[in-house]
């Protein structure tokens, strides 16, 4: 199924249907200039692992754990399936109804679609969550993987096959929270600026309606990050009540806003430049059919 929207041409409505698969496309395009961002979520200042690995490893090291086969099977199975699933609901509401789809409507949906494709996306995120943190450790404790089958195969024979879905509750949770808090609030952010301030569907609308978005996410998923970062970077099983009650007597309730910074830093460019890709995606489609 396809996704669409509603589009007027010389006053007339028009119904354009896109593939299902731009979301993930957008996303992959996004990761490949975003991911040196990504590196500061090891418990570590984003600017000082970079430049730790840019003396140590080179411009190139900032792209350790971000191969081919990682990028594929990390960013296009959770990007796309997201992506994928959230438009078909939205597609099915539209044609169902006949109305663009309410805030109340985007964000179950969205929510459900993050929560699929968390769960979908599992085990090559927490090969990359390992594989990031590996440059922040000790010589003597990095775990070495050199690309995310091995890591796969390493895991299974060290750990033991289940391990692969470690953490997926709160990586599905997260997922559910980032895809709800960025792609409804975007949709809704756009659909703001555009009818009730007369801003047009033009660049300076989707970076708005972007940046927007992902101060929403990056708030409602400050928390559930840092949860999900320990419990994936742990070669033990952890649960996830007695750790939150481990770091809130630790910390205090501090650890929920522990990293805003920094990870606003890493989300806040991703979200734009995902949907101003995804927004060029759909904007080429409909030139080259004359939509």
């Amino acid at each position: 199924m396809a996704a669409f929207e509603q589009k007027y041409q010389n006053g007339v409505a028009r119904i354009v249907e896109y593939p299902v698969w731009f979301g993930g496309s957008a996303s992959s395009m996004a990761v490949c200039v975003t991911h040196p961002l990504e590196l500061g979520t090891c418990n570590s200042g984003a600017l000082e692992m970079v430049a730790h690995i840019v003396r140590n490893d080179g411009f190139l090291g900032l792209y350790y754990g971000r191969d081919e086969a990682e990028l594929s099977m990390s960013t296009v199975l959770y990007g796309t399936s997201r992506f994928a699933l959230y438009e078909t609901i939205k597609t099915y509401y539209q044609r169902q109804s006949q109305d663009p789809p309410t805030l109340s409507v985007l964000i179950p949906a969205a929510a459900a679609s993050g929560f699929v494709g968390g769960i979908i996306g599992n085990p090559a995120d927490l090969a990359n969550v390992r594989m990031q943190c590996d440059r922040g450790l000790p010589l003597v404790s990095r775990r070495g993987y050199s690309h995310i089958f091995d890591a796969w195969i390493r895991m299974a024979k060290e750990e033991g096959w289940q391990c692969l879905m470690r953490g997926w509750g709160p990586n599905a949770i997260r997922a559910g929270l980032m895809t709800s808090s960025q792609l409804a609030s975007y949709d809704s952010f756009k659909s703001m600026l555009t009818r009730d301030l007369g801003m047009g569907d033009n660049m300076r609308t989707h970076f708005a309606s972007s940046v927007l978005a992902s101060l929403v996410a990056t708030t409602v998923c400050s928390p559930v990050d840092v949860i999900k970062t320990r419990i994936m970077s742990s070669s033990e099983p952890v649960s996830v009540p007695k750790l939150v009650r481990h770091i809130s007597r630790a910390e205090g309730l501090r650890w929920m806003s522990r990293g805003w910074v920094p990870s606003f830093g890493r989300l806040g460019p991703q979200t734009v430049v995902t949907f101003m890709l995804l927004e060029q995606h759909k904007l080429l489609y409909r030139t080259l059919y004359g939509l």
